[in-house]
């Protein structure tokens, strides 16, 4: 059971370690939301099982399941509203991008 749980808070550190860099390194909002929504998700949700497979009461676990899926619904969400509004002020893409397909 050790070794799961060292795997798992491996697993959500290094998913956090790479939504981390990818904020830092990406160039513009709209792959910055992407690398966060993506990585730092499944990052956390590991991290999170790892203390339901450390603490396995009923109260813990139905906490992390009721955490992993309120992050499951609301991260993607949150991003793509984010994405909406910077679109709707104008903020442009990374100049390099091949295609806009967000414009009507």
């Amino acid at each position: 059971m050790d070794i799961l749980i060292s795997l798992l808070l491996l697993l959500g550190t290094f998913f956090t370690l790479v939504a981390s860099l990818g904020i830092l390194r990406l160039p513009d909002l709209y792959t910055r939301m992407h690398a966060a929504t993506k990585a730092g998700t499944v990052g956390i949700c590991f991290l999170l099982l790892s203390v339901a497979f450390s603490m396995p009461e009923v109260t813990v676990i139905s906490r992390v399941i009721g955490t992993i899926l309120f992050i499951f619904i609301t991260a993607p969400v949150a991003a793509h509203l984010l994405g909406k509004a910077m679109q709707h002020k104008g903020y442009k893409m990374w100049r390099n991008k091949k295609a806009n397909n967000l414009e009507l």
